[in-house]
């Protein structure tokens, strides 16, 4: 199988994770922003999480050095633009990109002109660079529940304007999903796509909970339904799709080697399963990379990855004039 020439989809991809290196330190020395090193290997060394972090909380670590340059308009144009491009390089023909807009809003930006200027980004990318997107907005679960709200209303006149969706992400801990469910109940009624970052560290009841509590359509990771029968069986049942990230999941020790990893017996058992980045800076990774690690580990064939596209579009939320385009790119 031609993994390269394979068309592909993206559907759980951080903006900030996937910052190219370079621009970080272009930017910093363009803004007069002071960082520890200017050396450009230094920084990429500050920027990929290891092979074996200790947790989730380590891998996260490595957003810090992002955060410092994505705090204009200028700067959050160029690295979505950038980021389309490099998708667009490996033939992703859609990519739904994900990040927290109070994240960005440090330097004087509000939160409206932090999602206008991504999707402004988004655009040029996709004008230049022959791709399809479209955007989540991510609430952080270590933040208050009225900073969700903030971006459930903020984000609201942007919907069917290149904003798609919303999230919960950030470290997980157990229950998480029921202080939130006023803020993703008002963001369903306005018309969000739900997909919620969950069983991504040994806690398989939250991805139960994301889906009956939150109105969760898709799960970022669900890694840990494998040692929830009542979670697997309620994601297996209502067709959840699972947005899985190997290499991702390897680095946060939700798995210890590719060879552990649920994905491709979660398939087998009638799962729907994605394949994604996470983050393509933090994790070293490429779509391309990662259906090539499940496709030489599992032997992969090409049917196999054409069910995994086909899961991908339906489950994208992009509009249904799109995904039947999409769906045309898979022979």
């Amino acid at each position: 199988m031609d993994v390269k020439s394979l068309p592909k989809i993206e559907l759980h991809c951080h903006l900030d994770g996937s910052i190219r290196p370079l621009s970080v330190m272009e930017i910093a020395k363009k803004d007069g922003i002071e960082l520890s090193t200017y050396d450009l290997d230094e920084i990429k060394a500050q920027m990929i999480a290891p092979t074996n972090c200790k947790d989730l909380g380590e891998y996260l670590t490595r957003f810090s050095l992002p955060g410092l340059v994505m705090q204009s308009k200028e700067n959050l144009i160029r690295v979505t633009s950038e980021l389309m491009e490099d998708a667009a390089k490996e033939n992703v023909k859609y990519i739904e990109i994900r990040f927290a807009p109070q994240l960005h809003t440090h330097r004087g930006l509000t939160v409206e002109e932090v999602i206008s200027s991504v999707i402004e980004g988004m655009k040029i990318g996709e004008k230049k660079f022959q791709i399809n997107g479209n955007i989540i907005l991510c609430c952080m679960r270590n933040f208050d529940v009225e900073k969700a709200f903030e971006v459930v209303e903020k984000g609201r006149e942007f919907l069917g304007r290149g904003v798609v969706g919303i999230d919960l992400c950030a470290n997980e801990n157990r229950g998480f999903c029921e202080v939130f469910q006023e803020p993703m109940k008002l963001a369903k009624e306005y018309g969000y796509r739900i997909t919620i970052h969950a069983g991504e560290t040994g806690i398989g009841e939250n991805v139960r909970d994301a889906v009956e509590l939150l109105g969760a359509e898709r799960i970022g990771h669900g890694v840990f339904i494998k040692d929830c029968p009542e979670a697997y069986e309620i994601v297996k049942k209502q067709g959840v799709t699972l947005e899985m990230c190997p290499t991702s999941n390897i680095q946060t020790r939700a798995v210890n080697k590719i060879s552990e990893h649920p994905v491709y017996r979660f398939q087998n058992n009638g799962i729907m399963v994605t394949l994604n980045t996470d983050n393509r800076t933090v994790s070293n990774t490429s779509l391309e990379k990662e259906i090539s690690l499940v496709s030489r580990e599992f032997h992969m064939t090409y049917e196999g990855y054409k069910e995994i596209y086909y899961n991908s579009v339906r489950a994208s939320f992009a509009s249904e004039t799109l995904k039947e385009n999409l769906m045309k790119f898979m022979k």
